[in-house]
């Protein structure tokens, strides 16, 4: 057997393998076989021969593997064909992997320290011959190697030495310290447990909320500017967050003397009026009529009632619902207007106390 060519096709037998895709850190156990090739030292005076691996490990780092392995080999005497020779043992070893994140090959470095134990047969001159020899000893790993992956399974090929230092060997004329030997093979790992899954990057913390940040009462103002913060729906609400009273200013809606129609400019105030009734749905006016002093006070008291009722009818014709007005309320000659100066309005020329109003309630 040629052992350069040997050792050169173990190398290269997946030099053009395809993997399927590279993953991430994966730091599941798994197990391990291989298969290969124990060219022995020359001085053990033993034929080459196969042997076989198993064992288990696992990635620490996403470039160091460790793993624990069970070796064996059955060999051939070269004196005596006849004449068994076999050793078998168990070694932890380290892997250094020179792998990119992405890589779907890469080869790596193996060291390790191990156990070893060689039972064999030897001729004696004796009557009782063969004799038989049991050893234990030390034994250190290094070798190089190339690793592919292909998602759960990977593929290793390796070239390697077992320096074995086994002293005590029979039967061989000189004695020796140790033993060299080459160990070509091609193996496989296969992870144990469900695919490793990405971390999940957590959640990031809220901003811490301040005053400036919340508005309980729903009113539009943060409760840092809120002086109110009882505010209640449907209220119209200032820059300070308290409520603001809504007048509606009906000054000209006046009506002639003994009238209860609506004057063209009286349209134009009450048409106003109704835009911002609409405005604020939320808002509920009295619809109230007055009169001037002229006259009796029933006589009066009807009048008022009647203009209420126009102006009343008047916003219900034009959307404003009437669940949203009190009245129409009548109230005579009992609540004169008086002038801006300090004298009252004379009883019968003052048309201002000819008037409708809408009051807030």
């Amino acid at each position: 057997m040629n052992k350069k060519l040997l050792c050169a096709a173990l190398l290269g037998g997946l030099g053009l393998a395809q993997a399927a895709s590279a993953q991430e850190f994966d730091d599941r156990w798994y197990v391990s076989g291989s298969t290969g090739v124990n060219l022995q030292d020359k001085h053990r005076a033993t034929a080459d021969g196969p042997f076989v691996t198993i064992g288990f490990g696992k990635f620490l780092t996403p470039k160091v593997s460790l793993d624990a392995e069970l070796n064996y080999q059955n060999m051939h005497q070269n004196s005596n064909r006849n004449l068994w020779w076999s050793q078998y043992g168990a070694s932890l070893d380290a892997r250094y992997h020179f792998r990119n994140a992405d890589a779907k090959w890469w080869p790596y470095l193996r060291g390790g320290l191990g156990w070893q134990r060689h039972e064999q047969e030897f001729s004696v001159n004796l009557p009782t011959s063969p004799w038989k020899h049991k050893d234990s000893n030390l034994a250190l790993n290094f070798g190089a190697g190339l690793q592919f992956d292909f998602g759960r399974m990977d593929v290793r090929t390796e070239l390697g030495t077992r320096i074995d230092f086994d002293d005590q060997q029979a039967n061989m004329g000189k004695q020796y310290n140790q033993f060299s030997d080459v160990l070509a093979s091609i193996g496989m790992t296969v992870a144990l447990g469900p695919e490793p899954v990405a971390p999940v990057a957590p959640a990031p913390a809220a901003p811490q909320q301040t005053c400036a940040d919340m508005d309980d009462d729903g009113d539009g103002v943060n409760n840092c500017n809120d002086k109110c913060p009882g505010s209640q729906a449907g209220q119209t609400i200032g820059p300070d967050g308290c409520p603001v009273p809504v007048s509606i200013d009906l000054k000209g809606v006046n009506f002639d003397f003994d009238k209860a129609t609506l004057r063209p400019d009286a349209v134009a105030i009450l048409n106003e009026a109704t835009e911002i009734l609409k405005r604020y749905p939320e808002l509920k006016v009295e619809v109230a009529g007055h009169t001037d002093q002229c006259g009796k006070e029933g006589y009066n008291q009807k009048l008022s009632e009647r203009r209420a009722k126009t102006v009343y009818d008047f916003l219900t014709s034009n959307g404003v619902d009437a669940s949203r007005l009190a009245g129409p309320n009548g109230y005579g000659f009992s609540r004169p207007l008086e002038d801006k100066g300090t004298n009252k309005l004379p009883q019968c020329k003052s048309e201002i106390n000819r008037r409708t109003e809408l009051n807030s309630k």
